[in-house]
């Protein structure tokens, strides 16, 4: 790595121009490397997490789940955000169970994206999950959802179609081809 102190901005001051139930909206001024000032806009938010629900033939449990801000169904993999103070595990666990029913035997911790860099600092961690058994659901109140069944492949070629366009799920595919070519190592564990 490189120093990157010729790159950084510093906040001079902060404000918060809304606070929602989810959405914490900040307007900051900064001072560029230059020494000129601006403002940067972005979205504060405690974070997420995604599992991706592996089963015993290879098939990964799917949801399909309407999303207002795009005005359609979206095909993803469950996910939901983490609680204040909740562990990124603890929430993983949670929503698994809430949205799909199963519980997991064996999981493994990928990593963590920021799906929209330029205006939030929004981080989602990747699980991944196995050693499925299914149980009963508990999604939260005004919470509809599908639960389905897919093969990576197939997921893939929807990808390629345009008709799986969420970035967590993508790059959730992207580990996962990785992890199975043996590229990228996953560190399975068996909570007690």
């Amino acid at each position: 790595m490189t120093d990157d102190d010729h790159l950084r901005e510093t906040t001079v001051s902060s404000e918060q121009v809304y606070r929602g139930r989810l959405l914490d909206v900040r307007c900051d001024t900064v001072r560029l490397p230059n020494g000129r000032t601006a403002t940067r806009e972005y979205v504060v938010h405690p974070g997420a997490v995604m599992v991706v629900p592996m089963l015993e033939d290879g098939r990964l449990v799917i949801e399909r789940q309407y999303r207002h801000p795009l005005q359609r169904v979206m095909l993803e993999f469950p996910a939901g955000k983490i609680d204040e103070g909740e562990p990124g595990f603890t929430c993983a666990v949670r929503e698994l169970a809430e949205e799909t029913g199963y519980r997991a035997r064996e999981w493994a911790q990928a990593g963590v994206l920021h799906n929209a860099i330029g205006y939030s600092n929004e981080g989602i961690e990747i699980w991944f999950a196995r050693g499925l058994t299914l149980g009963e659901r508990g999604l939260d109140d005004g919470e509809f959802l599908d639960v389905s069944t897919a093969t990576l492949e197939e997921l893939l070629e929807r990808a390629r179609h345009g008709e799986l366009t969420d970035a967590k799920t993508l790059i959730a595919l992207l580990w996962l081809q990785n992890w199975q070519a043996g590229r990228w190592p996953l560190s399975w564990f068996a909570p007690t």
